[in-house]
């Protein structure tokens, strides 16, 4: 664990109001864990930074991105920012289920994430976005390691998505092969876009790239609740995960059970943390493409949204 202060956003912007109703916070610092995805970052640095500027300790840690329900269930970590439905939405309900753990709010943001390509690639593979046309063109998508399969490129594989029983029980002429990183990913893509390679890989909504990249999501077949389990749910009877990811997934902030006791200022902010699609994408493009360090970001985020955060805090 390492502490790393929150940067000082401005003597307006600190000038928080506080109500008097609620019982002094704790002197412990509230943890708040860190992954390998920049909105989640920047977002968890920005509310880390409203924290302090009400006189909280903060102290962020890197943690395992499905492990970390757990972590904040046994209050190990006090909160997490960005619960996506599709990529973590099992694990959390697994946590919630045992205890201790709790959704706080949701955000406005509506999630997307699951196989992607851009739109250069639909010219040489028409048949897309149906994903029956990745078989006819998987030729397209081959590389030296994948041989006569075509390559899809995974997020890391502590995202957990799945993509390799997807492909085995739809039958898809693709090797999956998994990113190190988010950065990873936008690194293929922009050497793809140099020749116009096809590429098909793992994306998400909302993130910087849909500015950056045109492009479309994959339409496997629709998900239903259980296909991902139950081989009766979903067009293949004797198959799990014949099903894409949820197209309208959530996203949502869950905390310890015991952080409205222990930080009663800081969960009632927590409560009216709420963020949009367009505001996640700029959070990530400060870090990705303006090549700013996710806590300068998160500063820079709250100098310029004073109007958005600060209501939060009465």
């Amino acid at each position: 664990m390492h502490r790393r202060s929150g940067l000082l956003i401005s003597a307006a912007v600190c000038a928080v109001s506080v109500g008097s109703a609620f019982a002094e916070d704790s002197s412990d610092p509230i943890i708040i864990p860190i992954h390998n995805w920049s909105s989640q970052i920047v977002m968890s640095n920005a509310v880390g930074q409203i924290f302090e500027s009400m006189g909280n300790s903060v102290e962020f840690v890197s943690t395992d991105s499905q492990a970390v329900y757990e972590s904040v269930r046994l209050g190990d970590a006090t909160l997490e920012m960005e619960v996506w439905e599709g990529a973590f939405g099992a694990s959390f309900r697994a946590a919630v289920e045992k205890g201790g753990i709790h959704e706080v709010a949701t955000h406005d943001a509506i999630t997307r994430e699951d196989w992607w390509y851009p739109t250069w690639t639909k010219e040489a593979c028409p048949g897309l976005p149906d994903w029956k046309a990745l078989n006819e063109c998987a030729a397209l998508f081959a590389t030296p390691e994948t041989g006569d399969k075509g390559r899809f490129l995974g997020g890391p594989v502590d995202w957990l998505k799945h993509d390799q029983e997807k492909v085995d029980a739809l039958g898809i002429n693709f090797t999956v092969v998994n990113a190190g990183s988010a950065a990873a990913l936008w690194a293929e893509i922009a050497a793809a876009e140099k020749d116009k390679t096809p590429i098909v890989l793992f994306n998400w909504t909302p993130n910087f790239a849909e500015a950056v990249w045109p492009g479309e999501f994959v339409e496997f077949p629709a998900w239903e609740e259980g296909c991902d389990k139950d081989p009766a749910v979903g067009p293949l009877p004797d198959k799990i995960y014949d099903c894409g990811n949820p197209a309208k997934g959530y996203m949502k902030i869950a905390a310890w059970d015991g952080m409205k006791d222990k930080w009663p200022k800081a969960y009632a902010t927590l409560q009216k943390v709420n963020f949009t699609n367009a505001q996640i994408a700029e959070m990530a493009k400060l870090v990705d493409i303006d090549g700013m360090e996710p806590e300068d970001a998160a500063s820079a985020w709250l100098e310029a949204n004073e109007a958005v955060w600060k209501t939060w805090t009465e």
